[in-house]
């Protein structure tokens, strides 16, 4: 795994996730390698050419002589149609959203995990900052027991 959207993990209730590919340069492999992207706030919009994660930021890599380059620009999903159709269906009917969860190697691919989501409510995102507060003091205190 090379970069994890844990905000959206939190954030948002995944529904469903799907595996695509993206569309990068040679030098923008190699910055993501490096673990240089971030995908907070990222997000998925379709047009009528096919799918496109936006927000993303994937810093330019120091070794590369281009020019310009532009860190968040609009990057392209591959997607085959028939799962362009059912992911925009399912968006449609539910009212749900669609987020980039991970962006990983698969091989010698970079592969991005998009999730169909629901976002949470406040009081969700408090319950679950209560569980792991609790689950973090039962290990201290598991812990301390086992040390002594």
């Amino acid at each position: 795994m090379i970069v994890e959207n844990r905000k959206a993990k939190f954030d948002y209730e995944i529904i469903e996730d799907f595996e695509s590919g993206i569309v990068l340069s040679g030098a923008e492999v190699k910055s993501v390698r490096n673990g240089g992207a971030t995908m907070t706030g990222a997000r998925v919009v379709f047009e009528d050419s096919g799918a496109y994660v936006i927000g993303m930021n994937i810093p330019r890599y120091r070794h590369d002589s281009a020019e310009e380059y532009v860190a968040d620009k609009k990057r392209k999903l591959l997607l085959h149609r028939k799962e362009i159709i059912e992911i925009q269906t399912k968006m449609r009917s539910a009212g749900l959203t669609v987020v980039p969860i991970a962006l990983y190697n698969k091989g010698s691919l970079v592969k991005v995990k998009i999730a169909l989501v629901r976002g949470k409510k406040k009081f969700e995102k408090r319950e679950v900052l209560k569980k792991r507060e609790s689950q973090l003091g039962i290990a201290r205190r598991l812990k301390l027991t086992t040390e002594r």
